[in-house]
Protein backbone atom coordinates (compact mmCIF):
# COMPACT_ATOMS: atom_id res chain seq x y z
CA UNK A 1 0.00 0.00 0.00
CA UNK A 2 1.03 3.33 -0.87
CA UNK A 3 0.01 7.52 -0.05
CA UNK A 4 -0.98 9.03 -3.02
CA UNK A 5 -1.37 12.88 -2.90
CA UNK A 6 -4.49 13.30 -5.20
CA UNK A 7 -6.73 16.15 -7.07
CA UNK A 8 -10.35 15.15 -7.82
CA UNK A 9 -13.57 16.93 -8.43
CA UNK A 10 -17.12 16.12 -7.21
CA UNK A 11 -20.15 16.17 -8.53
CA UNK A 12 -20.62 20.10 -8.45
CA UNK A 13 -17.20 20.24 -10.06
CA UNK A 14 -15.29 21.29 -7.41
CA UNK A 15 -11.71 20.62 -6.81
CA UNK A 16 -10.81 18.14 -4.05
CA UNK A 17 -7.40 17.45 -2.92
CA UNK A 18 -6.15 15.46 0.24
CA UNK A 19 -4.08 11.83 0.89
CA UNK A 20 -5.18 9.06 0.21
CA UNK A 21 -4.01 5.02 0.78
CA UNK A 22 -4.02 2.52 -1.81
CA UNK A 23 -1.94 -0.54 -3.91
CA UNK A 24 -1.98 1.51 -7.14
CA UNK A 25 -3.56 4.56 -9.21
CA UNK A 26 -6.11 2.32 -10.51
CA UNK A 27 -7.58 1.16 -6.97
CA UNK A 28 -7.23 4.86 -5.86
CA UNK A 29 -9.48 5.66 -8.87
CA UNK A 30 -11.96 3.32 -8.05
CA UNK A 31 -12.18 4.13 -4.46
CA UNK A 32 -12.79 7.88 -4.78
CA UNK A 33 -15.28 6.91 -7.42
CA UNK A 34 -17.08 5.10 -4.94
CA UNK A 35 -16.91 8.75 -3.15
CA UNK A 36 -18.27 10.62 -6.64
CA UNK A 37 -14.90 11.85 -6.53
CA UNK A 38 -13.15 12.12 -10.29
CA UNK A 39 -9.41 11.80 -10.22
CA UNK A 40 -7.61 14.42 -12.42
CA UNK A 41 -4.14 13.25 -11.30
CA UNK A 42 -2.03 11.65 -8.52
CA UNK A 43 1.48 11.05 -7.45
CA UNK A 44 2.87 9.28 -4.75
CA UNK A 45 3.64 11.09 -1.50
CA UNK A 46 7.43 11.37 -0.91
CA UNK A 47 8.63 9.86 2.10
CA UNK A 48 9.38 13.39 3.89
CA UNK A 49 5.51 14.61 3.32
CA UNK A 50 4.65 11.54 4.90
CA UNK A 51 6.96 11.55 7.82
CA UNK A 52 5.34 15.31 8.58
CA UNK A 53 2.08 14.31 8.52
CA UNK A 54 1.85 11.12 10.09
CA UNK A 55 5.08 12.17 12.81
CA UNK A 56 3.58 12.81 16.02
CA UNK A 57 1.46 9.49 16.16
CA UNK A 58 -1.03 7.45 13.94
CA UNK A 59 -3.39 6.90 16.11
CA UNK A 60 -5.43 9.71 19.01
CA UNK A 61 -6.20 8.90 22.11
CA UNK A 62 -9.70 6.69 23.06
CA UNK A 63 -10.40 9.35 25.10
CA UNK A 64 -9.78 12.09 22.66
CA UNK A 65 -11.75 10.27 20.31
CA UNK A 66 -14.64 9.55 22.97
CA UNK A 67 -14.67 13.46 23.80
CA UNK A 68 -15.06 14.46 19.50
CA UNK A 69 -18.23 11.76 19.90
CA UNK A 70 -20.07 13.25 22.09
CA UNK A 71 -19.47 16.89 21.02
CA UNK A 72 -20.12 15.79 17.24
CA UNK A 73 -23.44 13.95 18.60
CA UNK A 74 -24.15 17.70 21.03
CA UNK A 75 -23.74 19.87 17.92
CA UNK A 76 -25.65 17.60 15.36
CA UNK A 77 -28.87 17.09 17.95
CA UNK A 78 -28.72 20.76 18.28
CA UNK A 79 -29.27 21.26 14.69
CA UNK A 80 -25.49 22.35 13.47
CA UNK A 81 -25.26 20.70 10.20
CA UNK A 82 -22.36 18.41 10.00
CA UNK A 83 -19.79 20.76 7.76
CA UNK A 84 -20.23 23.38 10.05
CA UNK A 85 -20.32 20.79 13.32
CA UNK A 86 -16.65 19.66 12.05
CA UNK A 87 -15.15 22.76 11.48
CA UNK A 88 -15.91 24.19 14.83
CA UNK A 89 -14.58 20.91 16.80
CA UNK A 90 -11.14 21.04 14.10
CA UNK A 91 -10.58 24.06 15.86
CA UNK A 92 -10.71 22.71 19.44
CA UNK A 93 -8.08 21.98 21.96
CA UNK A 94 -7.27 18.48 20.02
CA UNK A 95 -3.92 17.08 19.60
CA UNK A 96 -2.22 18.30 16.22
CA UNK A 97 -2.35 14.88 14.63
CA UNK A 98 -6.07 14.65 15.43
CA UNK A 99 -6.55 18.41 14.12
CA UNK A 100 -5.25 17.55 11.04
CA UNK A 101 -7.10 14.38 10.59
CA UNK A 102 -10.21 16.58 11.45
CA UNK A 103 -9.02 19.50 8.76
CA UNK A 104 -8.66 17.04 6.28
CA UNK A 105 -12.46 14.96 7.12
CA UNK A 106 -13.64 18.83 7.05
CA UNK A 107 -12.58 19.61 3.49
CA UNK A 108 -13.84 16.28 2.19
CA UNK A 109 -17.17 16.61 3.36
CA UNK A 110 -17.28 20.45 2.21
CA UNK A 111 -16.98 18.79 -1.17
CA UNK A 112 -19.78 16.56 -0.86
CA UNK A 113 -18.40 13.37 0.49
CA UNK A 114 -20.40 11.23 3.38
CA UNK A 115 -18.88 11.59 6.95
CA UNK A 116 -18.18 8.44 7.00
CA UNK A 117 -16.15 8.17 3.61
CA UNK A 118 -14.39 10.87 4.98
CA UNK A 119 -13.36 9.09 8.29
CA UNK A 120 -12.25 6.08 5.92
CA UNK A 121 -9.42 7.67 4.63
CA UNK A 122 -7.94 7.46 8.20
CA UNK A 123 -8.37 4.17 9.46
CA UNK A 124 -5.77 3.88 12.37
CA UNK A 125 -8.14 7.11 13.92
CA UNK A 126 -11.28 5.87 12.59
CA UNK A 127 -11.52 1.88 12.52
CA UNK A 128 -14.26 0.28 9.96
CA UNK A 129 -16.39 -0.58 12.79
CA UNK A 130 -16.81 2.89 13.63
CA UNK A 131 -17.42 3.89 10.27
CA UNK A 132 -19.50 1.67 9.73
CA UNK A 133 -21.47 2.27 12.74
CA UNK A 134 -21.43 6.15 11.32
CA UNK A 135 -22.82 4.66 8.13
CA UNK A 136 -25.50 3.15 9.33
CA UNK A 137 -26.72 6.15 11.50
CA UNK A 138 -26.53 8.71 7.95
CA UNK A 139 -28.18 6.47 6.40
CA UNK A 140 -31.24 5.93 9.44
CA UNK A 141 -31.08 9.63 9.96
CA UNK A 142 -29.55 9.03 13.59
CA UNK A 143 -26.37 10.13 13.38
CA UNK A 144 -26.13 11.91 16.64
CA UNK A 145 -27.86 8.36 18.46
CA UNK A 146 -25.01 6.76 16.83
CA UNK A 147 -21.89 8.72 17.80
CA UNK A 148 -23.10 8.70 21.23
CA UNK A 149 -23.45 4.83 21.38
CA UNK A 150 -20.01 4.81 19.52
CA UNK A 151 -18.40 7.20 22.45
CA UNK A 152 -20.25 4.80 25.05
CA UNK A 153 -18.65 1.37 23.26
CA UNK A 154 -15.12 3.22 23.41
CA UNK A 155 -15.12 4.01 26.92
CA UNK A 156 -16.06 0.58 27.99
CA UNK A 157 -13.43 -0.89 26.04
CA UNK A 158 -10.98 1.23 27.17
CA UNK A 159 -11.88 0.15 31.12
CA UNK A 160 -11.95 -3.16 30.21
CA UNK A 161 -8.26 -3.14 28.72
CA UNK A 162 -6.81 -0.81 31.93
CA UNK A 163 -8.68 -3.50 34.29
CA UNK A 164 -6.37 -5.93 32.23
CA UNK A 165 -2.95 -3.70 32.57
CA UNK A 166 -3.69 -3.30 36.03
CA UNK A 167 -4.13 -6.51 36.91
CA UNK A 168 -0.39 -7.31 34.66
CA UNK A 169 1.53 -4.57 35.85
CA UNK A 170 2.39 -5.88 39.76
CA UNK A 171 3.45 -9.19 38.15
CA UNK A 172 5.42 -7.46 36.04
CA UNK A 173 6.89 -5.36 38.64
CA UNK A 174 7.68 -8.10 40.98
CA UNK A 175 9.51 -10.17 38.13
CA UNK A 176 11.78 -6.97 37.45
CA UNK A 177 12.71 -6.27 40.75
CA UNK A 178 13.76 -9.59 41.19
CA UNK A 179 15.64 -10.08 38.09
CA UNK A 180 17.39 -6.55 39.19
CA UNK A 181 18.42 -8.40 42.87
CA UNK A 182 19.76 -11.35 40.84
CA UNK A 183 22.21 -9.36 38.87
CA UNK A 184 23.42 -7.21 42.10
CA UNK A 185 23.74 -10.40 43.63
CA UNK A 186 25.65 -12.30 40.88
CA UNK A 187 27.58 -8.87 40.00
CA UNK A 188 28.76 -7.84 43.66
CA UNK A 189 27.86 -10.14 46.42
CA UNK A 190 28.79 -13.45 45.51
CA UNK A 191 32.16 -12.04 43.89
CA UNK A 192 32.85 -10.42 47.01
CA UNK A 193 32.33 -13.44 48.87
CA UNK A 194 34.07 -15.80 47.10
CA UNK A 195 37.61 -13.57 47.45
CA UNK A 196 37.18 -14.15 51.33
CA UNK A 197 36.34 -17.70 51.41
CA UNK A 198 38.86 -18.48 48.50
CA UNK A 199 41.50 -17.19 51.19
CA UNK A 200 40.21 -18.98 54.22
CA UNK A 201 40.62 -22.13 51.37
CA UNK A 202 37.38 -24.16 52.89
CA UNK A 203 35.77 -26.64 51.29
CA UNK A 204 32.43 -25.25 49.79
CA UNK A 205 29.07 -27.51 49.29
CA UNK A 206 27.93 -28.22 45.74
CA UNK A 207 25.30 -25.39 45.80
CA UNK A 208 28.13 -22.10 46.63
CA UNK A 209 30.62 -23.88 43.74
CA UNK A 210 27.81 -23.85 41.43
CA UNK A 211 26.62 -20.48 42.21
CA UNK A 212 29.80 -19.38 41.99
CA UNK A 213 30.76 -21.12 38.98
CA UNK A 214 28.06 -19.65 37.39
CA UNK A 215 28.52 -15.81 38.38
CA UNK A 216 32.38 -16.12 37.01
CA UNK A 217 30.91 -17.17 34.05
CA UNK A 218 28.24 -14.42 33.79
CA UNK A 219 31.01 -12.17 34.92
CA UNK A 220 33.47 -12.74 32.22
CA UNK A 221 30.95 -13.41 29.13
CA UNK A 222 27.93 -10.74 30.30
CA UNK A 223 28.03 -8.38 27.01
CA UNK A 224 27.65 -11.50 24.64
CA UNK A 225 24.82 -12.75 26.88
CA UNK A 226 23.59 -9.35 26.71
CA UNK A 227 23.71 -9.04 23.10
CA UNK A 228 22.16 -12.38 23.01
CA UNK A 229 19.50 -12.00 25.12
CA UNK A 230 18.91 -8.15 23.02
CA UNK A 231 18.68 -10.15 19.55
CA UNK A 232 16.46 -12.82 20.61
CA UNK A 233 14.34 -10.42 22.39
CA UNK A 234 14.04 -8.27 19.35
CA UNK A 235 13.77 -11.40 16.91
CA UNK A 236 10.67 -12.21 18.59
CA UNK A 237 9.26 -8.37 18.52
CA UNK A 238 9.96 -7.97 14.97
CA UNK A 239 8.67 -11.64 14.17
CA UNK A 240 5.45 -10.79 16.13
CA UNK A 241 4.97 -7.87 13.75
CA UNK A 242 4.43 -9.73 11.22
CA UNK A 243 1.22 -11.29 9.58
CA UNK A 244 2.25 -15.08 10.29
CA UNK A 245 4.32 -13.97 13.99
CA UNK A 246 0.94 -12.25 15.13
CA UNK A 247 -1.11 -15.14 13.92
CA UNK A 248 1.02 -17.10 15.54
CA UNK A 249 1.64 -15.71 18.77
CA UNK A 250 -2.06 -14.17 19.36
CA UNK A 251 -3.21 -18.37 18.89
CA UNK A 252 -0.25 -19.14 21.64
CA UNK A 253 -1.84 -16.69 23.58
CA UNK A 254 -5.54 -18.32 23.47
CA UNK A 255 -4.23 -21.56 24.76
CA UNK A 256 -2.78 -20.27 28.02
CA UNK A 257 -4.40 -21.77 31.00
CA UNK A 258 -5.34 -18.62 33.01
CA UNK A 259 -4.68 -15.90 29.96
CA UNK A 260 -6.29 -17.99 27.57
CA UNK A 261 -9.38 -17.64 29.64
CA UNK A 262 -9.81 -13.81 30.26
CA UNK A 263 -8.45 -13.60 26.30
CA UNK A 264 -11.54 -15.72 25.34
CA UNK A 265 -13.83 -13.97 27.51
CA UNK A 266 -12.56 -10.15 26.07
CA UNK A 267 -13.30 -11.23 22.59
CA UNK A 268 -16.64 -12.66 23.74
CA UNK A 269 -17.46 -9.02 25.32
CA UNK A 270 -16.84 -7.47 22.27
CA UNK A 271 -18.00 -9.38 20.08
CA UNK A 272 -21.08 -9.28 21.78
CA UNK A 273 -21.09 -5.58 22.30
CA UNK A 274 -20.21 -4.76 18.96
CA UNK A 275 -22.21 -6.96 16.92
CA UNK A 276 -25.13 -6.13 18.89
CA UNK A 277 -24.73 -2.37 18.27
CA UNK A 278 -24.26 -3.02 14.88
CA UNK A 279 -27.72 -5.07 14.19
CA UNK A 280 -29.34 -3.04 16.25
CA UNK A 281 -28.25 0.38 14.38
CA UNK A 282 -29.65 -1.44 11.28
CA UNK A 283 -27.31 -2.86 9.25
CA UNK A 284 -27.80 -6.89 8.26
CA UNK A 285 -26.09 -9.64 9.32
CA UNK A 286 -23.90 -10.20 6.37
CA UNK A 287 -22.22 -6.68 6.45
CA UNK A 288 -22.47 -6.07 10.39
CA UNK A 289 -20.09 -9.65 10.87
CA UNK A 290 -17.74 -8.13 8.11
CA UNK A 291 -17.71 -4.80 10.12
CA UNK A 292 -17.29 -6.07 13.31
CA UNK A 293 -13.66 -8.93 12.65
CA UNK A 294 -11.55 -6.01 13.40
CA UNK A 295 -12.85 -5.33 16.43
CA UNK A 296 -12.14 -8.66 17.75
CA UNK A 297 -8.24 -7.91 18.69
CA UNK A 298 -7.21 -11.75 17.96
CA UNK A 299 -5.82 -12.47 15.02
CA UNK A 300 -6.80 -16.07 15.12
CA UNK A 301 -10.06 -15.02 15.98
CA UNK A 302 -10.31 -12.68 13.08
CA UNK A 303 -9.23 -15.51 10.83
CA UNK A 304 -12.10 -18.18 12.09
CA UNK A 305 -14.82 -15.23 12.30
CA UNK A 306 -14.01 -14.94 8.39
CA UNK A 307 -14.79 -18.32 8.01
CA UNK A 308 -18.15 -18.14 9.71
CA UNK A 309 -18.90 -14.86 7.65
CA UNK A 310 -18.12 -16.67 4.00
CA UNK A 311 -20.39 -19.83 5.50
CA UNK A 312 -23.07 -17.57 6.61
CA UNK A 313 -22.96 -15.51 3.22
CA UNK A 314 -23.29 -19.16 1.54
CA UNK A 315 -26.53 -20.36 3.55
CA UNK A 316 -25.20 -21.94 6.24
CA UNK A 317 -26.81 -21.34 9.87
CA UNK A 318 -24.95 -18.82 12.14
CA UNK A 319 -24.95 -20.35 15.09
CA UNK A 320 -24.62 -23.93 14.05
CA UNK A 321 -21.42 -21.87 12.19
CA UNK A 322 -20.13 -20.18 15.01
CA UNK A 323 -20.13 -23.42 17.08
CA UNK A 324 -18.46 -25.71 14.38
CA UNK A 325 -15.29 -23.02 14.65
CA UNK A 326 -15.66 -22.81 18.11
CA UNK A 327 -15.79 -19.37 18.15
CA UNK A 328 -17.68 -18.35 21.30
CA UNK A 329 -18.29 -20.38 24.57
CA UNK A 330 -21.32 -22.18 24.49
CA UNK A 331 -23.56 -20.21 26.51
CA UNK A 332 -23.19 -17.10 24.32
CA UNK A 333 -23.51 -19.29 21.01
CA UNK A 334 -27.16 -20.95 22.77
CA UNK A 335 -28.16 -17.26 23.07
CA UNK A 336 -27.39 -16.32 19.51
CA UNK A 337 -29.49 -19.11 18.70
CA UNK A 338 -32.13 -18.06 20.90
CA UNK A 339 -32.39 -14.90 19.64
CA UNK A 340 -32.44 -15.60 15.93
CA UNK A 341 -35.36 -17.28 16.22
CA UNK A 342 -36.99 -14.47 17.97
CA UNK A 343 -35.61 -12.15 16.12
CA UNK A 344 -33.34 -10.41 18.90
CA UNK A 345 -30.28 -11.32 18.60
CA UNK A 346 -28.93 -7.89 18.45
CA UNK A 347 -30.65 -7.18 21.80
CA UNK A 348 -29.48 -10.53 23.51
CA UNK A 349 -26.19 -9.56 23.06
CA UNK A 350 -26.06 -6.51 24.25
CA UNK A 351 -27.71 -7.75 27.39
CA UNK A 352 -25.27 -10.53 27.24
CA UNK A 353 -22.21 -8.20 27.03
CA UNK A 354 -22.10 -7.63 30.54
CA UNK A 355 -21.53 -10.76 31.66
CA UNK A 356 -18.39 -11.11 29.63
CA UNK A 357 -16.91 -8.15 31.07
CA UNK A 358 -17.83 -9.33 34.52
CA UNK A 359 -15.86 -12.93 32.97
CA UNK A 360 -13.17 -10.78 32.40
CA UNK A 361 -12.84 -9.26 36.24
CA UNK A 362 -12.84 -12.39 37.33
CA UNK A 363 -10.59 -14.44 35.41
CA UNK A 364 -8.67 -11.56 36.47
CA UNK A 365 -9.22 -11.41 40.37
CA UNK A 366 -8.00 -15.00 39.63
CA UNK A 367 -5.04 -14.19 37.59
CA UNK A 368 -4.09 -11.84 40.53
CA UNK A 369 -4.98 -14.66 43.67
CA UNK A 370 -2.47 -16.77 41.61
CA UNK A 371 -0.13 -15.18 40.29
CA UNK A 372 0.72 -12.73 43.34
CA UNK A 373 1.66 -15.48 46.26
CA UNK A 374 3.45 -17.29 43.33
CA UNK A 375 5.75 -14.65 42.02
CA UNK A 376 6.49 -14.07 45.88
CA UNK A 377 7.48 -17.42 46.53
CA UNK A 378 9.77 -17.77 43.67
CA UNK A 379 11.18 -14.52 44.41
CA UNK A 380 11.87 -15.88 48.19
CA UNK A 381 12.90 -19.57 47.24
CA UNK A 382 15.54 -18.07 44.41
CA UNK A 383 17.08 -15.07 47.05
CA UNK A 384 16.56 -17.85 49.75
CA UNK A 385 18.55 -20.42 48.26
CA UNK A 386 21.16 -17.60 47.07
CA UNK A 387 21.59 -16.59 50.74
CA UNK A 388 22.50 -20.59 51.78
CA UNK A 389 24.84 -20.88 49.44
CA UNK A 390 26.58 -17.64 50.31
CA UNK A 391 26.63 -18.08 54.31
CA UNK A 392 26.58 -22.35 54.61
CA UNK A 393 30.42 -22.23 54.32
CA UNK A 394 30.62 -19.08 56.91
CA UNK A 395 28.72 -21.57 59.38
CA UNK A 396 30.77 -24.35 58.79
CA UNK A 397 34.09 -22.24 59.49
CA UNK A 398 32.40 -20.98 62.60
CA UNK A 399 31.25 -24.17 63.60
CA UNK A 400 35.08 -25.71 63.10
CA UNK A 401 36.68 -22.64 64.61
CA UNK A 402 34.36 -23.59 67.71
Amino acid sequence: MQKFRYTAVNMLNKKVRGIYLAANEEELRFQLAKQKLYLIKAKKAPEKTQASFFAVSSKVKPAERNTFCRQLAIMINSGVSIVNSIGILKDQNYSGFFSRVLDSVHEDIKAGVLLSDAMAKYPNVFPNFFTSMVSVGEKSGMLDEVLRTIADYYEADTRIKKKVKSALTYPVVLMALMVGVLVLMVAFVIPAFQKSLSALEVEMPPITTAIMAFSNVVRAYWKEMLLVIVVIVVGIALFIRTKRGKYLWHTLFLKLPIFGKVQNSLISARFARSFGLLLESGMDLTDAMESVIVVLGNKNAEKRFMAVAEEVKQGQNFPNTLEKYKMFPQMLIQMISVGEKTGSIGQVLLRSCNYFDEQVETSLSSISQIIQPAMLVIMGGVMGLMFYAIYAPMISIMTTLN
